[in-house]
């Protein structure tokens, strides 16, 4: 098996790269993978091993047909995480997020019919759902986005889709709910705040932190992408959720807490535009019919998550203070 990640080199494609490089993965413990990633802000080399022999990295951007047409022939599969991915960068500027989201996941899927890749998993969010008050989306939900994040992802949905029906490639769609854990950028609300609170820095909350939202361990996110790599059906799409509904307040306290800090610390800060309120996935269909579940306690996941970002300073400040924009950010929950 040869295997295709694009974004390989980001907090969820460089976590299922690990694993499967550490042979997590029953009947893939053989396969070599290549990663293609354009190392962006968000991306980082340091999160692949430096060298392994089932690995081959590409520096190169997933709108770049050419580059794609070059290393793609050989392979079996792709798993395609590139995407912008940060809520608060998309309020401020779209374009990128339209162009690599959208215009990015089109060139992938015209290289994969191109070369004669059959099998593509699309890892989106359930972002493009829009905003739900009670209950839960199925799969069948519309699609109604309320950033130029959400959006973009969306139209790649969308465009996923269209491949499979106009080109029959076998695309299968995932939608998660919020992820955490290790090696997660520092835009983010878990990274940002642990983070904050190890420098001693105040935690910026948007409103009266009511937004509640799913959080799942990177670690069960990509056992699930797996499942759906091996056993997903053409076509189909598979919502991923934790099912630990929490507010954006309660989860800065329980951080606050883990941390040693004090209340004292958060500080409410102006909402942010069109900020959803509450994210909450039916993800019945991924468990009966491919027999997920989650398998890390939200308890557990979090506090193992703030022990790493604490014995891994050295991995986080370069990636944090090379934007000098980023320590004052709101965290994109």
């Amino acid at each position: 098996m040869r295997l295709l990640v694009t974004g390989g080199a980001g907090f969820i494609g460089s976590h299922y790269v690990r694993t499967m490089l550490a042979g997590g993965y029953p009947g893939y413990e053989d396969a070599r993978i290549t990663v293609v990633d354009s190392l962006s802000y968000a991306g980082n080399r340091e999160n692949l091993p430096a060298a392994h022999p089932r690995l081959d990295f590409v520096h190169g951007d997933v709108c770049d047909l050419p580059l794609l047409l070059d290393v793609f022939p050989g392979h079996d599969a792709l798993v395609h995480f590139a995407a912008e991915s940060h809520v608060d960068r998309s309020v401020e500027s779209a374009a990128e997020f339209v162009r690599t989201n959208v215009g990015g996941t089109q060139t992938v899927l015209d290289a994969c019919v191109e070369t004669g890749i059959e099998r593509v998993v699309h890892v989106s969010t359930d972002e493009v759902y829009g905003s739900i008050e009670t209950g839960s989306w199925t799969e069948s939900r519309p699609l109604l986005p309320n950033s130029p994040y959400a959006a973009s992802k969306a139209g790649a949905d969308l465009v996923a889709r269209s491949y499979w029906r106009t080109h029959r490639l076998g695309v299968s769609i995932t939608r998660c709910s919020n992820n955490y854990g290790p090696h997660q950028h520092p835009e983010k609300l878990v990274p940002l705040f642990v983070t904050n609170l190890l420098e001693g820095l105040p935690l910026p909350l948007y409103g009266d932190g009511s937004n509640i939202r799913e959080w799942l361990h990177v670690d069960d996110h990509c056992r699930a992408i797996h499942l759906v790599l091996a056993r997903g059906g053409a076509g189909e799409i598979y919502n991923v959720g934790g099912g630990n509904e929490t507010t954006n307040l309660g989860l800065t306290r329980r951080l606050v807490e883990l941390c040693g800090a004090d209340e004292s610390m958060i500080r409410r800060v102006a909402d942010r535009k069109g900020h959803d309120l509450r994210y909450a996935l039916d993800d019945a269909k991924i468990r009966e019919q491919l027999g997920y579940e989650p398998l890390v306690p939200f308890d557990e996941g979090l506090e193992a998550t703030v022990a790493w970002y604490r014995d891994n300073p050295r991995w986080w400040k370069p990636v944090k203070h090379r934007d000098r924009n980023t320590p004052g950010r709101v965290a994109a929950p």
